[in-house]
This record gives structure tokens, sequence and C-alpha cells, in this order.
């Protein structure tokens, strides 16, 4: 048996070079031993759809693996309209569904967030947090990482160069990583 603490990050935008793409990638880079970031996309599901949630598209049956295989989750969001993109919301309540079959009961979470405005994202993160509560997610909500002014904490080839974002990276995946043993044991008591 490994000792591997397995990581899946989910970026709320679909485009291919996305800042928090990016931040995800640069998240691998900081990640504390023994632990492993699989990044996957979101542009093969299709919107939710409650006549079809009985007989999920291939797909979606992957992406729940994909969750119930992590030992926690780490949003990278982007802010749309003040709040969570659509696409975002979408994988969360496809991989809810059914009713009693939620992919993500239990599983700690943390949420990071880049965007070319000046606060971040924050009001997304806040907005994807409430979604925390129903789904019985685990967050780590400390260190905060709100990626802001964007443009500017990634060079040219794409890696996060700002300081303070990398800083609160870092500690945010050691306090993820940290909050994994204590999730292990509540599923091995069920």
């Amino acid at each position: 048996m490994t000792d591997s603490r397995k990581i899946l990050g989910i970026a709320g935008s679909l485009r291919k070079n996305s800042y928090n793409r990016l931040a995800l990638l640069a998240a691998r880079t900081l990640l504390p031993a023994g632990a492993e970031l699989e990044i996957v996309g979101l542009d093969a599901l299709a919107p939710f759809n409650q006549d079809t949630e009985s007989s999920p598209a291939p797909e979606l049956v992957a992406f729940k693996t994909a969750i119930r295989a992590a030992d926690a989750i780490l949003f990278a969001t982007p802010e749309y309209n003040y709040g969570v993109p659509g696409v975002l919301k979408n994988a969360i309540d496809c991989a809810s569904r059914p009713y009693g079959d939620s992919a993500w009961v239990g599983k700690p979470v943390a949420v990071i967030g880049a965007s070319t405005g000046q606060f971040g994202t924050v009001r997304a993160q806040l907005q994807l947090r409430q979604s925390f509560v129903f789904l019985n997610m685990h967050p780590v909500n400390q260190p905060e990482v709100m990626i802001g002014n964007a443009a500017k904490a990634f060079d040219s080839q794409g890696k996060l160069v700002d300081e303070t974002s990398l800083k609160l990276l870092r500690q945010l995946l050691l306090n993820l990583v940290s909050a994994v043993a204590p999730s292990r044991s509540r599923s091995v008591a069920r």
C-alpha cells in the first residue's frame, strides 16, 4: 500500500491556457513530498439533465470515478459575473447526482483562483464554498489563494512567478494534504 496522497485538480475554465489551469500546473510543482496532482478537464461533460441521470454518459462515469479515486480535490476557479463559471457548477451538479450517489461526499477540498482583475476570484470562491456544505465536503479554508492581476502574476511562458501567490499556494497544498489522513480514517470507519 502506498502513502501517496492523490489530489484531483479541476479548473473551472475550458480555455486550454487559462490562468486557472496554469495555477494548477504551478500547484503540481509545489506539492509536498508524497503527493501527486492529476488535472482533469470539464469539456467532455454534457449539461446536467435529470432525465438522463440514471444512465450517465461514459464521460461522467469517468469523471465520478476520478473524483472517488482522489484523496482530495483542488478547484481552480475563475470568476464570471461575480460568481462560479457555469461549466464548473455543471460539473459539481453532474457528479453529485443522482441523489444519494454523490462522488464529492467526505472529500477534503481547497479552492484557488486566478483573475485578471484586482480582487482575484474572491466572490466565486465564496460562492463555491457554499456548495461544499450540501456536498458534505471538508474545506481547507486557509490560506486563501486569490491570484489577482494574473497577467502580471504569470510570465510569458505561463509560469506563476508572483512570490506571494507561490508562498500561499505551497501552504494551502500542505494543509490540504494534511487534511487527507483524517478523511481516510473516517472512510475506513464506515
